[in-house]
C-alpha cells in the first residue's frame, strides 16, 4: 500500500510538501502540485483522514441528537447539516426513539474523540447527565434550558403563541381551543401566553379541554372528530403545528364543513404542508437557529466570538382564518 514516504520518493520532494499538496494548503508551486497528484493517481493512494484526526485532536464531524422524524425537526437537520459542511464538517444524527442508552452513544463519541461536538435536538437522558460531558467537548441544545455549560438557541414560545392569539382575536375570533404538544417547558410558556391574552381582553376561558400531546396528521383529524360532535363549537383552533392543523382541514373538509366560514385554523412552524395546504401559521425560523448552533459551536472549537442572527416569529397569513 502506498503512503506519503513512497509518494515524496517518486515526485522528488520532501514529505512535507506532499502533505502540503493532499491538505491543499498554499506555497506549493503549481508544477510541483501537478506532479505530486499526477502520482498519488497512479498508486491510488487515499489519505488515512481517521490518522490526521487523532492527530489534530479533532474529527471534523458534529453529532446531531434528536427523538423522532417530524417535518419541523429534519428542516432543522437538514439546515444545520448544510451550515456544516460549508464550513468543512460532516454530521451523524442519532435517533434515539427516546431510549437514553442510545443518547449516551452520541455522548461516549464526544468523550472519546470521535465526535468534534454535539447539537441536541431533543434530550432523552437529564441535564445533569448531559451536562457532564460538556467537558469533553461542546454541546449546544434547541430545547429552552438556561445553562453555563449547554447554550441553548432557543426562542420564547410565549411571543410565538401569543402572536398567533392576537391575530386570530384581530380576525374576530372569541372561542379559540388550545392544542398542545408536549407538556414542556415551551408548552407551559404557550399556556401562559393563552392564560395572559384570555386577561388582557377581559374573555372567559371557552371551557373547552386543553389538548395534548398531539403533533401529528392523525391527531388532527381525532381534534376534528371532536369538534364536529360539540354542540357548542370553538369558532378558532389554535394548533401545536402545521400538520396538526393539515389533519383538522381536511377532516373537517372531508366532512363537509367549511374553513374558515365554519371554523379557522391556524398552524404553526410554516412547513411546506402549511403552504401546500393555504394555511395560515406562525414561521418558526428554525434555519437561523440551526445557523446559530453551528455559530455557536464553531466559535466554542476555534475560541472566537460567534455572530449570531437574531431571531423572531412571523405571521404567515393564508386561507385557513
Amino acid at each position: 500500500m502506498a503512503n506519503i514516504q513512497e509518494i515524496a520518493r517518486l515526485a522528488g520532494v520532501s514529505t512535507a510538501t506532499v502533505s502540503r499538496v493532499i491538505n491543499q494548503h498554499p506555497y506549493v508551486s503549481d508544477l510541483t502540485r501537478e506532479r505530486v497528484l499526477k502520482i498519488i493517481g497512479q498508486l491510488d493512494y487515499v489519505p488515512n483522514y481517521n490518522a490526521t484526526s487523532l492527530k489534530k485532536g479533532a474529527t471534523q464531524s458534529i453529532g446531531i441528537i434528536a427523538v423522532d422524524y417530524n417535518s419541523l425537526l429534519m428542516s432543522l437537520v437538514r439546515s444545520f447539516h448544510t451550515i456544516a459542511q460549508q464550513f468543512g464538517f460532516n454530521t451523524m444524527l442519532f435517533m434515539t426513539n427516546g431510549e437514553c442508552s442510545k443518547e449516551l452513544v452520541a455522548l461516549e463519541m464526544l468523550r472519546s474523540r470521535q465526535l468534534d461536538a454535539l447539537f441536541c435536538l431533543v434530550r432523552t437522558n437529564e441535564w445533569n447527565i448531559i451536562e457532564s460531558y460538556t467537558k469533553y467537548g461542546p454541546i449546544v441544545t434547541w430545547q429552552r434550558l438556561t445553562s453555563d455549560s449547554i447554550p441553548s438557541v432557543f426562542m420564547d414560545q410565549y411571543q410565538g403563541y401569543m402572536l398567533s392569539l392576537e391575530y386570530l382575536y384581530s380576525k374576530g375570533y372569541r372561542k379559540i381551543l388550545n392544542v398542545f404538544s408536549s407538556k414542556g417547558l415551551n408548552t407551559l410558556e404557550r399556556i401562559r401566553a393563552y392564560r395572559d391574552f384570555i386577561q388582557m381582553h377581559g374573555l372567559n376561558d371557552s371551557g373547552f379541554p386543553q389538548f395534548h400531546n398531539k403533533m401529528s396528521i392523525y391527531d388532527g383529524e381525532e381534534i376534528a372528530k371532536w369538534w364536529i360532535k360539540q354542540t357548542d363549537k370553538p369558532e378558532a383552533i389554535a394548533c401545536s403545528t402545521d400538520e396538526v392543523a393539515a389533519g383538522i382541514l381536511m377532516e373537517l373538509k372531508h366532512a363537509g364543513f367549511s374553513v374558515p366560514d365554519d371554523v379557522g385554523i391556524m398552524g404553526f412552524d410554516n412547513t411546506d404542508i402549511a403552504h401546500l395546504l393555504d394555511l395560515t401559521t406562525i414561521h418558526y425560523p428554525v434555519d437561523k437557529q440551526a445557523e446559530n448552533a453551528f455559530a455557536i459551536i464553531k466559535s466554542m472549537l476555534d475560541q472566537s466570538v460567534p455572530k449570531l442572527y437574531s431571531l423572531a416569529f412571523n405571521l404567515i397569513e393564508r386561507r385557513s382564518t
